[in-house]
Protein backbone atom coordinates (compact mmCIF):
# COMPACT_ATOMS: atom_id res chain seq x y z
CA UNK A 1 0.00 0.00 0.00
CA UNK A 2 1.24 3.49 -0.88
CA UNK A 3 2.02 5.16 2.47
CA UNK A 4 2.06 8.64 0.92
CA UNK A 5 -1.35 8.05 -0.61
CA UNK A 6 -2.77 6.96 2.75
CA UNK A 7 -1.24 10.00 4.45
CA UNK A 8 -2.66 12.34 1.83
CA UNK A 9 -6.11 10.78 2.16
CA UNK A 10 -6.03 11.47 5.90
CA UNK A 11 -4.92 15.08 5.42
CA UNK A 12 -7.46 15.68 2.66
CA UNK A 13 -10.27 14.14 4.74
CA UNK A 14 -9.46 16.55 7.56
CA UNK A 15 -9.50 19.50 5.16
CA UNK A 16 -12.82 18.48 3.61
CA UNK A 17 -14.53 17.79 6.95
CA UNK A 18 -13.30 20.99 8.60
CA UNK A 19 -16.38 23.07 9.57
CA UNK A 20 -16.75 26.23 7.53
CA UNK A 21 -18.95 27.93 4.99
CA UNK A 22 -19.36 24.74 2.93
CA UNK A 23 -20.59 22.74 5.92
CA UNK A 24 -22.96 25.51 7.04
CA UNK A 25 -24.49 25.99 3.59
CA UNK A 26 -25.13 22.25 3.28
CA UNK A 27 -26.88 22.18 6.68
CA UNK A 28 -28.93 25.21 5.71
CA UNK A 29 -30.13 23.60 2.49
CA UNK A 30 -30.67 20.17 4.04
CA UNK A 31 -33.20 21.76 6.40
CA UNK A 32 -35.33 22.49 3.34
CA UNK A 33 -35.22 18.93 2.03
CA UNK A 34 -32.94 15.98 1.45
CA UNK A 35 -32.72 16.78 -2.26
CA UNK A 36 -31.76 20.39 -1.61
CA UNK A 37 -29.04 19.35 0.84
CA UNK A 38 -27.60 16.72 -1.49
CA UNK A 39 -27.75 19.12 -4.44
CA UNK A 40 -25.83 21.72 -2.42
CA UNK A 41 -23.28 19.04 -1.46
CA UNK A 42 -22.81 18.14 -5.12
CA UNK A 43 -22.28 21.82 -5.90
CA UNK A 44 -19.52 21.99 -3.30
CA UNK A 45 -17.89 18.90 -4.81
CA UNK A 46 -18.07 20.65 -8.18
CA UNK A 47 -16.31 23.66 -6.70
CA UNK A 48 -13.58 21.43 -5.30
CA UNK A 49 -13.23 19.78 -8.70
CA UNK A 50 -12.70 23.24 -10.20
CA UNK A 51 -10.08 24.11 -7.57
CA UNK A 52 -8.15 20.90 -7.96
CA UNK A 53 -8.21 21.28 -11.74
CA UNK A 54 -6.84 24.81 -11.37
CA UNK A 55 -4.12 23.57 -9.06
CA UNK A 56 -3.15 20.79 -11.45
CA UNK A 57 -3.07 23.28 -14.32
CA UNK A 58 -0.94 25.68 -12.28
CA UNK A 59 -3.47 28.50 -12.54
CA UNK A 60 -3.37 28.89 -8.76
CA UNK A 61 0.19 30.18 -9.18
CA UNK A 62 -1.29 33.18 -10.98
CA UNK A 63 -3.39 34.03 -7.92
CA UNK A 64 -0.22 33.98 -5.84
CA UNK A 65 1.66 36.13 -8.34
CA UNK A 66 -1.13 38.70 -8.71
CA UNK A 67 -2.19 39.81 -5.20
CA UNK A 68 -4.89 42.16 -6.51
CA UNK A 69 -6.67 39.29 -8.26
CA UNK A 70 -6.43 37.13 -5.15
CA UNK A 71 -7.89 39.90 -2.95
CA UNK A 72 -10.69 40.51 -5.44
CA UNK A 73 -11.72 36.87 -5.34
CA UNK A 74 -11.52 36.91 -1.54
CA UNK A 75 -13.85 39.90 -1.42
CA UNK A 76 -16.31 38.29 -3.84
CA UNK A 77 -16.34 35.06 -1.85
CA UNK A 78 -16.75 36.87 1.46
CA UNK A 79 -19.55 39.04 0.07
CA UNK A 80 -21.46 35.99 -1.18
CA UNK A 81 -21.16 34.11 2.12
CA UNK A 82 -22.17 37.27 4.01
CA UNK A 83 -25.18 37.65 1.70
CA UNK A 84 -26.34 34.11 2.47
CA UNK A 85 -25.94 34.68 6.20
CA UNK A 86 -27.76 38.02 6.27
CA UNK A 87 -30.57 36.71 4.10
CA UNK A 88 -31.10 33.84 6.52
CA UNK A 89 -31.10 36.17 9.52
CA UNK A 90 -33.49 38.63 7.86
CA UNK A 91 -35.93 35.80 7.14
CA UNK A 92 -36.15 35.15 10.89
CA UNK A 93 -37.84 38.51 11.35
CA UNK A 94 -40.56 37.86 8.78
CA UNK A 95 -43.62 36.29 10.45
CA UNK A 96 -44.91 33.22 8.69
CA UNK A 97 -41.96 33.00 6.33
CA UNK A 98 -39.81 29.91 6.15
CA UNK A 99 -36.31 30.53 7.45
CA UNK A 100 -34.89 28.60 4.56
CA UNK A 101 -37.23 29.44 1.71
CA UNK A 102 -34.58 31.31 -0.27
CA UNK A 103 -32.78 28.11 -1.12
CA UNK A 104 -35.36 27.31 -3.74
CA UNK A 105 -37.52 24.29 -4.31
CA UNK A 106 -36.29 20.87 -3.38
CA UNK A 107 -35.77 19.91 -6.99
CA UNK A 108 -34.43 23.31 -8.15
CA UNK A 109 -30.93 24.27 -9.14
CA UNK A 110 -30.44 27.03 -6.57
CA UNK A 111 -28.99 24.75 -3.83
CA UNK A 112 -26.57 23.28 -6.38
CA UNK A 113 -25.55 26.77 -7.44
CA UNK A 114 -25.15 27.96 -3.85
CA UNK A 115 -22.87 25.06 -3.02
CA UNK A 116 -20.75 25.57 -6.12
CA UNK A 117 -20.42 29.35 -5.76
CA UNK A 118 -19.66 29.18 -2.03
CA UNK A 119 -16.77 26.82 -2.67
CA UNK A 120 -15.61 28.17 -6.04
CA UNK A 121 -15.25 31.74 -4.75
CA UNK A 122 -12.74 30.66 -2.11
CA UNK A 123 -9.35 31.61 -3.66
CA UNK A 124 -7.42 29.97 -0.83
CA UNK A 125 -8.51 26.51 -1.93
CA UNK A 126 -6.51 26.28 -5.19
CA UNK A 127 -3.44 27.73 -3.48
CA UNK A 128 -3.80 25.21 -0.66
CA UNK A 129 -3.99 22.39 -3.17
CA UNK A 130 -1.10 23.83 -5.18
CA UNK A 131 1.10 23.78 -2.08
CA UNK A 132 -0.21 20.46 -0.75
CA UNK A 133 -0.36 18.19 -3.79
CA UNK A 134 3.37 18.30 -4.70
CA UNK A 135 4.26 17.12 -1.19
CA UNK A 136 2.70 13.74 -1.98
CA UNK A 137 4.25 13.17 -5.41
CA UNK A 138 7.12 10.68 -5.03
CA UNK A 139 10.47 11.90 -6.36
CA UNK A 140 11.14 10.68 -9.86
CA UNK A 141 7.54 9.69 -10.64
CA UNK A 142 5.44 11.43 -13.33
CA UNK A 143 3.82 14.44 -11.68
CA UNK A 144 0.65 14.77 -13.76
CA UNK A 145 -0.88 11.27 -13.26
CA UNK A 146 -0.11 11.36 -9.55
CA UNK A 147 -1.50 14.86 -9.08
CA UNK A 148 -4.67 13.94 -10.93
CA UNK A 149 -5.09 10.92 -8.64
CA UNK A 150 -4.68 13.11 -5.54
CA UNK A 151 -7.18 15.62 -6.91
CA UNK A 152 -9.65 12.80 -7.56
CA UNK A 153 -9.29 11.63 -3.95
CA UNK A 154 -10.26 15.11 -2.70
CA UNK A 155 -13.36 15.22 -4.89
CA UNK A 156 -14.42 11.70 -3.88
CA UNK A 157 -14.04 12.59 -0.18
CA UNK A 158 -16.25 15.64 -0.72
CA UNK A 159 -18.81 13.49 -2.55
CA UNK A 160 -18.93 11.20 0.49
CA UNK A 161 -18.75 13.72 3.33
CA UNK A 162 -21.12 16.52 2.31
CA UNK A 163 -24.01 14.31 1.11
CA UNK A 164 -23.59 12.34 4.36
CA UNK A 165 -23.98 15.60 6.31
CA UNK A 166 -27.07 16.47 4.27
CA UNK A 167 -28.61 13.03 4.86
CA UNK A 168 -27.89 13.21 8.60
CA UNK A 169 -29.53 16.62 8.88
CA UNK A 170 -32.51 15.33 6.89
CA UNK A 171 -32.69 12.29 9.19
CA UNK A 172 -32.97 14.63 12.15
CA UNK A 173 -35.37 16.79 10.18
CA UNK A 174 -38.49 15.91 12.18
CA UNK A 175 -36.96 17.62 15.21
CA UNK A 176 -34.94 20.25 13.37
CA UNK A 177 -37.95 21.43 11.35
CA UNK A 178 -40.11 22.14 14.38
CA UNK A 179 -40.77 25.91 14.35
CA UNK A 180 -38.71 26.69 17.46
CA UNK A 181 -35.86 24.35 16.53
CA UNK A 182 -35.89 25.51 12.91
CA UNK A 183 -35.56 29.14 13.95
CA UNK A 184 -32.75 28.27 16.35
CA UNK A 185 -30.84 26.32 13.68
CA UNK A 186 -31.49 29.02 11.09
CA UNK A 187 -30.23 31.61 13.54
CA UNK A 188 -27.07 29.61 14.21
CA UNK A 189 -26.35 28.91 10.54
CA UNK A 190 -27.20 32.47 9.52
CA UNK A 191 -24.96 33.83 12.28
CA UNK A 192 -22.13 31.46 11.34
CA UNK A 193 -22.34 32.42 7.66
CA UNK A 194 -22.45 36.11 8.55
CA UNK A 195 -19.35 35.84 10.75
CA UNK A 196 -17.52 33.78 8.13
CA UNK A 197 -18.44 36.29 5.45
CA UNK A 198 -17.20 39.20 7.56
CA UNK A 199 -13.93 37.39 8.27
CA UNK A 200 -13.42 36.70 4.58
CA UNK A 201 -14.17 40.34 3.75
CA UNK A 202 -12.03 41.89 6.47
CA UNK A 203 -8.99 39.66 5.92
CA UNK A 204 -8.03 41.08 2.50
CA UNK A 205 -8.97 44.61 3.58
CA UNK A 206 -6.75 44.34 6.67
CA UNK A 207 -3.87 43.12 4.49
Amino acid sequence: MDAQLIAFTGVAAGMVAMPGADFTVVVRNALVSRRAGVACALGIAGGLLLHTALAVAGVAAVLTAVPALFRTLQLLGGAYVLYLGLRTLVSLGRPGESTTDDTGTAGGTRPLRQGFVTNALNPKAPITFLSLLPQFVPAGSPAMPRTLLLALIVVVLALVWFPAVALLVDRLGRWLRRPRAARAVAGLTGGALTVLGLVLLLEPLAG
